[in-house]
């Protein structure tokens, strides 16, 4: 018995041969720091989830007020593009024909 210890010895002492043994690492995480770290990672992934969905509402706010004051904008449009119309009309009608022929009015008496 001793001679197979003294020839193990010599074996693992050898000339050019690495004498320590390098083992699984001991420092494992336990079941509750998996947990933890787990919550931790799903948390910030909330977090990234939360500031895109921020930023995308942000972004629809701008667009519908921008809409509606585009929809403003189109109906003053109309309304001035109407009145030029009018206006127009009423400086072809003092420039006709049948215009130029009328007789100006006197001035008007009223019965009460």
């Amino acid at each position: 018995m001793v001679s197979s210890v003294t020839a193990r010895r010599s074996r693992s002492l050898q000339r050019n041969r690495n004498t320590v043994k390098f083992g699984s690492s001991t420092n494992k995480l336990g079941p509750v720091s998996n947990v933890l770290l787990l919550g931790l990672i799903l948390s910030l992934l909330g977090l990234i989830y939360l500031t895109q969905i921020t930023k995308t509402t942000a972004f629809g706010y701008r667009v519908n007020d921008l809409e509606s004051r585009k929809s403003e904008l189109v109906k003053e449009r109309q309304s001035l593009e109407v009145e030029v119309e009018r206006l127009r009309a009423l400086e072809r009608v003092r420039s006709s024909e049948v215009a130029s022929q009328l007789v100006p009015a006197n001035q008007a008496t009223f019965i009460q």
